[in-house]
């Protein structure tokens, strides 16, 4: 009698276990299409006519039509979105190079030096980390301005050479505390010196952490509007972001949404196909210090 009660309880702990585990899947698979049907509609709509995309909110397009990438990346202007791509890498690649240089140097300097006001040079860049960018904007332009640098991309890639991202700076020297100064020490006695110690053996213990500065650069530089439409005049010399805005013009009656989408799913690529390359270096660097054990 006993062991036929404990058979009854077993099994009805195992189906309300069943049961808490579908309606927990349940509910992640509904978050997750939540989540991703903006993005699927818009892949969707990237292949519809103008009147289907108005139509109806399914995201599968009644026939798969590449007219609108192929229409859109000709653009309404002289140039293609070949030269878009070509300005905004222009402007991604040496200010990502150079963040990573000048992060990992200011970096390494706060966390494995003393020097004269360092307590008090510490928390001020802390301090500009909830200063709003555009506190500085208008000085910034007038500097740039009169230095006779306007509608060129040095405004837009300079201030990465001085360290000037402090939140990467500030990530940094967290990971470079994590490693032990032991290491520091084993390799002066073998003969490296300050900046051999930084290049031989702590970046590449924190090499996830620079991917993901890199990625994150990368991203938010690739994605900027503000900065190259302050200080980009010349239209040629746009960037995706821009040239995206720039063929936004509603105001005309035969106004192509499915090629301005069709752009647009283009400009997320390079992102998307960057962070999943470094996806796994990414999340290392993002959830785990600079060093294990």
């Amino acid at each position: 009698m006993e062991q036929a009660i404990n058979f009854k309880k077993n099994r009805n702990e195992r189906v309300k276990k069943k049961v808490s585990v579908f309606f927990k899947y349940f509910l992640l698979i509904l978050g997750t299409l939540l989540m991703l049907y903006p993005i699927l509609w818009l892949f969707g709509a990237s292949f519809k006519s103008n009147t289907e995309i108005f139509k109806s909110i399914w995201f599968v397009p009644s026939s798969f039509d590449f007219t609108p990438y192929v229409e859109g990346w000709k653009t309404s202007s002289q140039y293609t979105f070949s030269t878009y791509f070509l300005n905004s890498f222009s402007i991604v690649i040496p200010k990502v190079l150079l963040t990573l240089i000048s992060c990992t140097l200011a970096a390494y300097g706060f966390a494995r030096f003393n020097f004269p006001m360092k307590k008090i040079l510490f928390p001020m860049m802390i301090a500009t980390l909830f200063l709003p960018g555009i506190v500085t904007r208008i000085p910034m332009y007038i500097f740039w301005k009169n230095a006779g640098l306007l509608d060129s991309y040095i405004p837009l890639i300079a201030n990465s050479a001085f360290a000037c991202d402090t939140f990467f700076v500030y990530m940094l020297i967290q990971f470079f505390r994590t490693i032990p100064t032991e290491l520091d020490e084993a390799a002066r006695i073998d003969g490296c010196n300050s900046f051999g110690i930084m290049t031989r053996v702590l970046v590449p213990i924190i090499k996830p952490a620079l991917i993901t500065v890199a990625l994150f650069q990368f991203i938010w530089t690739f994605t900027d509007f503000q900065g190259p439409l302050i200080y980009i005049s010349s239209v040629d010399k746009y960037p995706v972001a821009i040239a995206l805005r720039m063929a936004l013009d509603t105001t005309s009656a035969d106004f192509s949404w499915n090629k301005n989408i069709a752009m647009s799913i283009i400009g997320l690529l390079p992102s998307i196909l960057i962070y999943f390359a470094a996806q796994k270096h990414f999340i290392g660097g993002s959830t785990a210090g600079g060093i294990k054990g």
